[in-house]
């Protein structure tokens, strides 16, 4: 081990042309050369990037790394030298630690189980069902992500928080805003705080009326409105944005592999792996932080106390000492165990939301439009920068015979 680093030059790095489902190379590279990098920050502090699957999930699973916000560097592109970075605010559990953390997440976990999600089942196929047939009147084209891709899990998720339908567009397009990576600071803050406007004004109005939804059986408990703000605002942009591009980057995988695409038509019984398959393959939430607590040894390696590292969640699960022919979509995959949703006290808590709903909705556009296929060139297809905290694409135009 006393071997040199390998040393990544740059975050984000970029995707090849040509190669919108992989990984950046410069990453697949840096895993090739180990599983652990030097990640330098402008202001000089030594980061690591971690992109071998093994110390990936070890490193999730190990208290001594937090993921407290106001401890760790977010952005390989500021310089961080004077900036006192603010705790996460209230409710937002994804970025705290224990007791904090439990504070929040333990009142959730009860809405989220298997079998509660399994329930929703019949309400997924009715939304999906329902966007299908706006889908195949308007047709035969359409842009995927608008039509079919965004409105699903919006309209799921704002159901389960009481979210009123109409207030659904305004909530997707300042969601989309300060997630997308693609606006200034000046439009993204206005979009954080219009959002967390309208969540205040909801969370008002639940205490003067609960309804039959999560955010009003929260009331029960001794959290303050502001905490139940956060939480809204995590589970909201958390149960909409994933599955959004989960489900449109999926559609173009298959759709960009027609081989499995005809294996999965052929053969339902291959949903359940086959979703696994794609979570695998396309890891659309691409890297989470932690921050060293103290110093700790990884792959041989002394990871200093305050030290910032980035885990690489895509290629952990490209690694080909975990998956065989890692690169290769194969929807009849045996090998399980992806990092899609994390590991650990901070996996996914909405992981079973989203397994019902691409289970539901990736089969049933795919039995509704036989012939379904892109209207432009793969490589014309708009893709989200890297710079973006969930990857995908911007629009999915597609058509189909009539």
């Amino acid at each position: 081990m006393g071997e040199s680093l390998h040393t990544v030059a740059t975050m984000p790095a970029a995707r090849r042309p040509g190669c919108p489902f992989d990984p950046p190379a410069e990453l697949v590279e840096a895993r090739e050369h180990g599983p652990i990098s030097r990640l330098p920050f402008p202001d000089g502090h030594q980061g690591r990037l971690v992109t071998g699957y093994d110390l990936v999930r070890s490193v999730l699973a190990d208290p001594r790394f937090s993921s407290r916000k106001e401890l760790m560097r977010h952005h390989p592109l500021i310089d961080y030298g004077e900036i006192e970075v603010p705790p996460a605010p209230p409710g937002e559990f994804l970025l705290m630690d224990e007791p904090r953390h439990g504070r929040y997440r333990r009142p959730l976990t009860g809405k989220f189980t298997v079998r509660r999600m399994r329930q929703l089942t019949e309400r997924v196929e009715q939304v999906t069902a329902e966007h299908l047939d706006a889908m195949e009147k308007a047709g035969p084209s359409a842009d995927l992500v608008t039509a079919f891709a965004r409105p699903i899990p919006s309209v799921i998720i704002c159901e389960l928080l009481g979210v009123p339908y109409e207030d659904r567009g305004s909530f997707q397009d300042n969601i989309d805003t300060f997630l997308g990576g693609e606006v200034g600071d000046e439009e993204l803050i206005a979009a954080y705080v219009a959002t967390q406007s309208y969540l205040a004004e909801l969370v008002a109005a639940k205490r003067a009326n609960p309804t039959d939804d999560i955010l009003s059986d929260l009331l029960d408990g001794d959290l303050t409105d502001e905490e139940l703000q956060g939480m809204a605002l995590l589970l909201l942009s958390a149960g909409f944005d994933t599955t959004a591009n989960m489900l449109a980057l999926g559609t173009f995988a298959l759709l960009s592999n027609p081989g499995q695409l005809a294996a999965w038509r052929a053969d339902p019984a291959l949903t359940e792996g086959a979703v696994e398959e794609l979570l695998r393959y396309l890891t659309v939430a691409k890297q989470f932080h932690r921050v060293a607590l103290e110093d700790v040894e990884l792959d041989g390696r002394t990871v200093e106390a305050g030290t910032t590292v980035i885990l690489s969640y895509n290629t952990a699960n490209r690694d080909p000492e975990r998956f065989t022919d890692p690169h290769t979509l194969d929807l009849r995959r045996q090998e399980g165990g992806h990092l899609a949703f994390g590991h650990g006290v901070h996996q996914c808590l909405g992981q079973q939301l989203a397994r019902v709903e691409l289970r539901v909705a990736l089969p049933a556009l795919l039995g509704r439009f036989p012939t379904l296929r892109l209207a432009v060139p793969a490589e014309e297809v708009a893709l989200r920068p890297e710079i973006a905290d969930i990857y995908g694409v911007k629009s999915l135009p597609v058509t189909w015979d009539t």
